[in-house]
């Protein structure tokens, strides 16, 4: 940093009092570079139309530390007490209409300096020097981001007529990773992306005829900071931020199977919604943010009459199965896998007697990819299992990109059950 950058070598250059070599030797410096900042603010002051007499030339000092959710001011010096932070942000450059100072946090120190008048006698002014922390502003016109107690407020239901078809609809939510920037964009895009998902299957649900739904919550619906470093400098989102947003979505997503039948709805664990300090879990597999935040939609379901029942794993399990029409489903986020030996370790669940052990259909997330395989035949029905790894939501994953060149589309995976079994024909991802 430039001296001509510290307000208190301003001031002692603008001390008439304090000769060249005085200033000098304060600020360990040669008398000539003093005499040079003493001319040089002598021009900045004709230029500006500043008074000799004034004790610092009119330009804001001091220093703004700014990260992706606030920042600090630091030793921000004036000779006039701050009443409007807008012009100080201003004048550092920033829109004051993202930020705002937390109140609590200002610190001021003021102190005393002479300076001479043009009748030979002198006068003595105050100086001020500020030290604040601010933060970005999020409020629900920036980032559409209200809070679920709003969104559910402003939720009217307006169930179709009651469809007759023999078919329940299966709707497999993966890996939004909310909060997360990456190469397809951040909040804006994934609230964009999101709602393109919704307008589809919307039509996708028009134009069918089942007369229930299962919204398949496989899990990271939240990006977290506590699974890698680079969270701390990408993620354009708080976690508080991310919880909220992800409680809203899926509320959107419920509302709107709700409109065409009776909902069920299904979640499980997953590695970016654990609850972590840094690559530590702690606490039960179901202490998940995730889990947290499907019970507060269940509690406001229950609240509003919404047809739409939770479904939690029991509390030492990742995993969960649901009965549709017969044919078992499971859901696992796919994290305690490797993505090739998904298949072997859904066997194995049979010997550790996990709830996986009688599904018929498992499904999983994690890898942000497509897949669909058969993996033998159930012994009582002589159908053939299957496994469907769903395909991401998400702002990608460059970091996966760049080591193995492998990259994937978004989209939203859906299915039908009837009372045949899973119907591959049906099959689509939105």
């Amino acid at each position: 940093m430039s001296l001509l950058d510290d307000a208190r070598y301003l001031v002692d250059l603008n001390n008439a009092d304090l000769t060249g070599p005085a200033i000098a030797s304060k600020w360990g410096i040669n008398k000539s570079t003093a005499n040079g900042h003493r001319a040089r603010l002598e021009l900045e002051r004709q230029i500006a139309g500043i008074e000799k007499t004034d004790p610092v030339i009119g330009k804001l000092s001091g220093k703004m530390d700014i990260g992706i959710d606030g920042g600090e001011f630091v030793d921000v010096q004036t000779i006039e007490p701050i009443t409007d932070w807008a012009d100080i942000f201003k004048r550092f450059n920033r829109d004051p209409n993202e930020f705002e100072i937390v109140g609590d946090t200002v610190r001021c120190s003021t102190w005393q300096q002479s300076k001479a008048l043009e009748d030979g006698s002198r006068d003595v002014v105050n100086l001020f020097s500020y030290r604040a922390s601010f933060t970005r502003k999020t409020t629900a016109e920036q980032l559409d981001l209200p809070a679920l107690y709003a969104e559910v407020a402003r939720t009217k239901h307006k169930p179709h007529p009651p469809r007759t078809g023999e078919s329940t609809t299966v709707v497999v939510w993966a890996d939004p990773q909310i909060g997360k920037s990456d190469s397809r964009g951040g909040t804006p895009e994934l609230i964009a992306r999101l709602a393109d998902k919704r307008a589809a299957l919307a039509a996708y649900l028009e134009a069918g005829n089942s007369s229930r739904y299962v919204l398949a919550d496989v899990g990271d619906g939240t990006e977290s900071f506590e699974n890698v470093a680079s969270q701390a400098h990408l993620n354009d989102l708080s976690f508080p931020d991310q919880v909220d947003m992800y409680a809203v979505e899926r509320w959107k997503v419920e509302t709107l199977l709700a409109k065409f039948g009776p909902v069920d709805s299904l979640v499980v664990p997953s590695n970016h919604g654990a609850w972590r300090a840094g690559k530590n879990i702690l606490g039960k597999p179901t202490d998940d943010w995730g889990i947290h935040v499907h019970k507060r939609l269940a509690e406001r379901a229950s609240d509003t009459g919404l047809p739409v029942t939770h479904h939690f794993p029991e509390e030492w399990n990742e995993s969960l199965t649901f009965d549709v029409r017969g044919t078992i489903i499971g859901l696992h986020h796919g994290h305690q896998s490797a993505e090739a030996q998904m298949v072997p370790w859904w066997a194995a669940q049979q010997h550790g007697g996990q709830p996986l052990a009688r599904a018929h259909i498992l499904l999983t997330g994690h890898y942000h990819n497509l897949r669909i395989r058969p993996s033998g035949r159930d012994a009582e029905t002589g159908r053939a299992k299957w496994h469907l790894q769903a395909p991401t939501l998400d702002n990608g994953s460059s970091w996966w990109r760049n080591k193995s060149g492998d990259d994937s589309d978004p989209g939203l995976l859906v299915f039908r059950i009837d009372d045949n079994g899973f119907d591959l024909g049906s099959l689509t991802v939105l």
